[in-house]
């Protein structure tokens, strides 16, 4: 039995850095098919020539890989003009041994005629260029904690044990210590209660056994460059902020819904959601699909009526650590029951990370119905949920499931 044609004319391109490989796929009515191919640069001048060759040939429908950050100019080019499928390589590669530039194109053209390649969700280019900011803001974040961290070990190694006594390193008290301690690494006798702030003066004593250590000029030179370049970061990413904030104006409807949600009060977490997945929920069947494309559903692996691993997949490495971080968050509050006593109810039968995985999952689900529906997050849907029918007939086997989950032991009871 033949596979049905889908797209009768379609395009596979195989994207490389200075170069692509396009297979035009006519298929007639007798299921006949034939080949056009030609190769274009990735200049801009290259790649306007491949969409006026695809408009001369009538074709609409263009499948072609994720490879690396070639492909952005590419489907930037192709996006008005054409239907394009983004394909993950591993879904679309070729048959091994007879792998050329010509036959991954061709290829990819067979599977994608028959319908046969799964698509990656693509926001449109607002959404693009906002998530492009969050994340390269998001690898501002880790470099300046790792400069944090880098400060905090050339401390340790003086043997300045502020970290001991303050809660914040980089706080304004501490701060005015380390600058007076660089001005003159030798001289650790000075008076520091003109440089303490607050509640900081109830701890002087602890504050002058913490900052008598030995800073030498090698040291207290790194800890300069350090704080320097953690300064400069923090500067960058407050403009930063100010552009994303400005391109973010265009969602504010949506990122205030997303404020109701539980443990996200930080308005750049919204921005965060709302790039990632953007404001459109009906590019996702169900809130189930979503979850399945951040990487929060168990895998399907079963054969011979064994279940083999269930790990969730490496997808969402933007959005899912978020989610995580607002569970494990909101299951240490008492103001969110809904979501608390349903964590320490998976806890009890999964262990932690299995429960905070599923809470992650419930939060996204909420995020899909609350922008779907444009309405604010409503508890009372979970606690609802929650309560049992009062007239549910259960089975023996379910009661002591039911009894166990509470806590019981049970015990079998000869008559």
């Amino acid at each position: 039995m033949a596979l049905k044609i889908v797209y009768p004319i379609c395009c596979g391109i195989d994207v490389h850095k200075t170069f692509v490989v396009a297979c035009i796929a006519s298929t007639n009515k007798k299921g006949v098919t034939t080949y056009k191919r030609h190769r274009f640069s990735t200049y801009t001048q290259g790649l306007k020539e491949l969409s006026q060759w695809l408009c001369e040939h009538d074709c609409k429908d263009v499948c072609m890989e994720s490879t690396g950050k070639y492909w952005i100019p590419v489907f930037n080019i192709l996006e008005h003009s054409c239907n394009i499928t983004l394909a993950h390589p591993k879904y679309v590669k070729a048959i091994r041994g007879k792998k050329t530039d010509k036959k991954d194109a061709q290829w990819i053209a067979d599977l994608f005629k028959h319908d046969l390649v799964a698509g990656s969700f693509m926001p449109p280019l607002p959404i693009r260029q906002l998530r492009d900011l969050m994340r390269y803001r998001f690898k501002l974040t880790n470099f300046s904690s790792s400069e944090k961290n880098r400060l905090q070990n050339s401390l340790t190694v003086s043997n300045i044990q502020l970290g001991n006594v303050v809660s914040d390193t980089f706080g304004k008290s501490s701060m005015n210590l380390i600058n007076k301690l660089l001005d003159d690494p030798s001289d650790t006798s000075f008076d520091i209660e003109p440089l303490i702030h607050g509640s900081m003066k109830e701890k002087l004593p602890e504050l002058e056994l913490a900052i008598d250590g030995l800073i030498t000029a090698e040291q207290a030179g790194k800890i300069k460059v350090i704080k320097q370049h953690y300064e400069d970061l923090e500067s960058r990413k407050v403009e930063l902020e100010a552009i994303i904030l400005s391109l973010a104006e265009s969602y504010s409807e949506e990122i205030n819904l997303i404020l109701t949600v539980p443990s996200f009060k930080n308005i750049f977490s919204a921005i965060a959601v709302v790039s990632e997945i953007g404001v459109n929920m009906d590019v996702f069947p169900t809130a189930k699909h979503l979850c399945s494309w951040a990487g929060l559903t168990p895998t399907n692996n079963e054969s011979a009526g064994k279940k083999k691993s269930v790990r969730i997949s490496r997808a969402g490495c933007y959005i899912k650590p978020l989610l995580v971080q607002c569970s494990t968050a909101v299951v240490k509050s008492e103001k969110h029951p809904e979501i608390r006593n349903r964590y320490l109810q998976l806890k009890k039968r999964r262990g932690h990370k299995r429960a905070i995985i599923a809470i992650a999952r419930m939060l996204l689900t909420a995020i899909y119905h609350i922008l779907k529906n444009k309405e604010a997050y409503n508890p009372d849907l979970y606690r609802k949920s929650d309560v049992r029918p009062v007239n549910r007939e259960i089975t023996v086997e379910q009661a002591i499931l039911l009894a166990q989950a509470q806590g019981y032991h049970i015990r079998a009871i000869a008559t």
